[in-house]
């Protein structure tokens, strides 16, 4: 099974899971507001719907995508937000329909590319399993903003190595979103997942090293978490900053959660 094939199954089994919690929700539940502010259970729903549909789309339409990138260099800071706004007006019922349609067809979508395949996104361009893992990651923070909401655990899962991937490879990112010159050298990165064993990243001599809970790691990169609330631990001092300000997603990295608090920003 190829890499990308992997994922897609996986990016499956997160909207699913996603799904059974709000699937039966009654009406008035999905105004409930999220800890991300302004936003009800509704947008973070329509947000995902709106975000992969333009994933199908920048994989089938590269013109039409091209436009909706110029409309949001436009309006940098209000094009996600109205969107959501947008999605969140509709019926619940129908804003969960179009959830469902949209992100069948990115699967299908994303199956049908060529091997090598590159995607244009936002940011750089990007592959087809790197399309999904984003989508993947997204599924998953948006949705522990509605698990917080509604008060229930999910359980952590083995499909969290997509998100800690990111998270990790996205470090220069995030020195760089903020105008700072990210580390030359490599760090260590060591989780433990969910199941028991250790994922790893990086030189195992490297003397910048983090550590911690694989689910920690992942509340952490894309902000869904305050690091003073979390077990993740680094040695030494260009490991200390990073954790200071990772982040998985693209975009500026908002406000992030305040300690104790299940947060304030949105990604």
């Amino acid at each position: 099974m190829s890499d990308t094939e992997v994922v897609l199954g996986d990016l499956l089994a997160e909207g699913e899971e996603l799904d059974g919690l709000v699937a039966g929700l009654a009406e008035e539940a999905w105004a409930a507001p999220t800890p991300a502010v302004g936003w009800t259970i509704a947008h973070q729903i329509a947000h995902l719907a709106w975000t992969d549909e333009r994933a199908a789309q920048a994989a089938t339409d590269p013109a039409g995508f091209a436009a909706e990138v110029r409309k949001a260099a436009a309006e940098p800071d209000t094009f996600v937000d109205e969107a959501a706004e947008l999605g969140a007006a509709l019926p619940p019922a129908e804003l969960l329909r179009r959830w469902r349609e949209g992100r069948e067809r990115l699967r299908r979508v994303l199956a049908g590319q060529p091997a090598g395949a590159r995607l244009p996104w936002y940011g750089p361009s990007m592959s087809v399993a790197s399309m999904a893992t984003a989508r993947l990651m997204e599924t998953w923070a948006h949705g522990q903003d509605i698990v917080d909401t509604l008060g229930v655990r999910r359980a952590p899962t083995a499909r969290l190595r997509h998100v800690a991937r990111i998270g990790v490879r996205a470090r220069g990112f995030a020195y760089a979103v903020r105008g700072l010159e990210p580390p030359a050298e490599e760090f260590r990165v060591e989780l433990r997942a969910p199941g028991g064993e250790l994922w790893t990243y990086g030189p195992e001599n490297a003397p910048q090293r983090v550590t911690g809970p694989a689910l920690d790691f992942c509340l952490l990169v894309t902000r869904r978490a305050h690091r003073a609330d979390l077990a993740v631990r680094a040695e030494g001092p260009d490991a200390e900053r990073w954790l200071d300000i990772a982040q998985a997603f693209a975009g500026p990295p908002g406000k992030g959660r305040a300690p104790g608090r299940t947060g304030e920003g949105r990604a």
